[in-house]
Parts: C-alpha cells; structure tokens; sequence
C-alpha cells in the first residue's frame, strides 16, 4: 500500500461564520465521515506547521498579509460581501497554508507518495493583494512558490478542478513558466475569470489552461476534458511535483454551482491523476481541499479521492450517479482548446 498522508488540525474549525456556505462544519462532516469509515486509519498524519509570513510573501503582498493578520474586535467582519475574517481566522488562515507546505516537504523529500491537505480556509481565488471568494491565503500557489524556491524544483504543474475558476492561482503564475496551470471551471460563473484566451504572459505564455464549461456538465465531459487536455498537457510539461486544488462543488448535490460530477466522477479523476503522477514525477501529487457545499456530497468525494490515493477500489456512495440527463456537447470546446494549445 502506498504511503499516503493527510493533514488536519483543530485550528481550522475556529475560522467559522454560523450559516455561511464556508463555515467550520464542512470539514467536521469530512472528518467524521472518514472517521467513521476508518479511511484515516490507512493514511499517515502530517502535522500541519504555522506558515510564516515569508511564507506567505512566496505568493502574495506584504498588504495582504497584513490585512489578514489585523486584529479583529467583534465575532466577524467582511473584506468583501463573500469573504469574512474572525479572531481566530488569520492563525487558522497560517495553518493551512502551512499544513499544504508540510505535506509538500513529506513529499517531495519522499516520505510520503502522496498526500491530501484537509484545510481551510481554502485559497484558491487569494491573488497576490485581495482576499476574495471565501479565500483569505493561496495556499496550492505558497507551496507551489515554496517546491520551486527552496526545493529547487523546475517545474510545478497546478490542476483546479474546483467549479469556481482558480482565478487567484491564475494571477500568481500568469508570467511564471515553472509553472503549469489546469483549470476546468463552470463559465459564466464567479468569479467571471478563466476564458480560453487567458493562455499565459510572455515566457509563460500556452502555461495556463482554462477549460470554461457551460451548466449542466457531468463526468462524461469531466473525464474527456481530463483524458483530452490536461493529461497531455501534464505529459508536454513535465511536472516533478502536482498540486491539486480539490474542490468538490461541481458535484450534482452541490447548492451553490450547476455541474453534475459525481463522487464516482471524483474517483476516475483522482484515479487518472494518480496514474499520471506515477508516471512523470514518481508519484508526487498533494490535494489541497478547496470548495464543495453540500455535507454529504463533499464527504464522500473526499472519500473517492482518498481511496483512489490508496490504491483501494471505489466505495459506492448513497448519493449516486444523479440525474439521467444529457449534458451539453462540449467536444468543440476541447477541439478548441487543444488546438489552441498545440495538444
């Protein structure tokens, strides 16, 4: 069995606003589900660290880190009408980053073949200077930066698929050609970002992939747009390290998107990106939990992902494959975006 590790701490719960779609209880039902299951009982911990702020510098502006860190005197206050800060949400906000930065260590210095970061708040709309969506710290873009800088890796490949374009992991590596940047995202949808003509800039220029999916698409299209562009994408670059923003609100049970994934569909993604890690950077892939907002569904695709980790067949899921409807015709779509980058 491969040695797969999670992350997890208590400090992640106290950044929590009753009634939010991003609040604390997201992460409890994962855990308890996983608990429950005795999933973690295979898996090895890494304990998460505090991140610091040259840490945090890798990805974003010292303005930003210190907009975060201000103290706050009341229960919460908003940075914008999404995004919310508490007491406890810039240590909490230090943890995660640091806890995807301790999976990263374990495994790119071998310990681990992989591992599944359990965090939040998650990152992945941060840019260098705004906390927005729900996302205070990039956490996937700090420890990208941080392989890169203080590992002395040439290559880093990001793969987003979360529903919500990852349009703050897009910022930060726009001009960056370390780095490779996958993401399939429902279009038109928040955060308005992740057209196909948002390739890259200058030496990155072809680095950044946005596959932008009308309403309504499920694991078919899921699995061609995995099978047909980011897989050999990933083969042309050639990664040494994957980082995965896992977030799970393109599920059909999922309140907040119109997508129709299924965990099964989570399971054949992460199944087809453990596949492709083995085969180009020996295994190396860290998940880091982005979205996903119905309890149910966000467990047991956290499950899925975990099970494919672990080399364990799929667990069927109480929710499963949901509605019996045909999605829209999405092969033009990838035809174009192969086209355009040369796949």
């Amino acid at each position: 069995m491969p040695r797969v590790g999670y992350v997890y701490d208590p400090l992640y719960l106290e950044h929590t606003v009753s009634g939010h779609p991003e609040s604390a209880g997201r992460l409890q039902a994962i855990m308890g589900h996983l608990e429950s299951k005795g999933v973690l009982d295979r898996m090895v911990t890494v304990e998460a660290r505090n991140a610091t702020v040259e840490d945090v510098r890798l990805a974003h502006s010292q303005a930003l880190a210190k907009l975060v860190s201000t103290p706050v005197a009341q229960d919460h206050t908003w940075l914008d009408v999404d995004t919310y800060v508490t007491p406890s949400s810039h240590a909490a906000a230090l943890r995660a980053a640091g806890g995807v930065l301790a999976a990263t260590d374990e495994v790119v210095a071998g310990n681990l073949s992989s591992a599944f970061c359990l965090v939040r708040p998650p990152g992945h709309h941060a840019t260098p200077d705004r906390a927005m969506g729900f996302c205070l710290f990039n956490n996937v873009a700090i420890a990208a930066r941080h392989a890169l800088e203080r590992h002395g890796l040439q290559r880093v490949a990001i793969v987003d698929f979360d529903v919500h374009h990852g349009n703050g992991t897009q910022d930060v590596f726009y001009e960056d050609p370390r780095v490779l940047f996958f993401s399939v995202h429902q279009y038109p949808f928040y955060p308005g970002t992740g057209f196909l003509d948002e390739t890259g800039s200058g030496a990155a220029q072809g680095n950044t992939i946005n596959v932008p999916f009308p309403r309504g698409c499920g694991d078919d299209a899921y699995l061609a747009v995995m099978n047909e562009v980011c897989l050999p994408a990933l083969r042309c670059f050639g990664p040494e390290l994957i980082l995965v923003s896992a977030g799970f609100d393109a599920h059909f049970a999922d309140p907040l998107a119109g997508q129709l994934v299924s965990v099964r569909g989570y399971y054949e993604i992460a199944s087809l990106l453990q596949r492709t890690a083995g085969e180009l950077c020996g295994g190396r892939i860290v998940y880091a939990l982005e979205g996903g907002y119905d309890l149910e569904a966000i467990s047991w695709s956290a499950h899925a992902c975990l099970s494919a980790m672990l080399g364990e067949d799929f667990a069927p899921d109480p929710l499963g494959p949901g509605p019996e409807v045909r999605g829209p015709d999405v092969s033009g779509l990838i035809a174009r975006v192969r086209e355009l980058h040369g796949l």
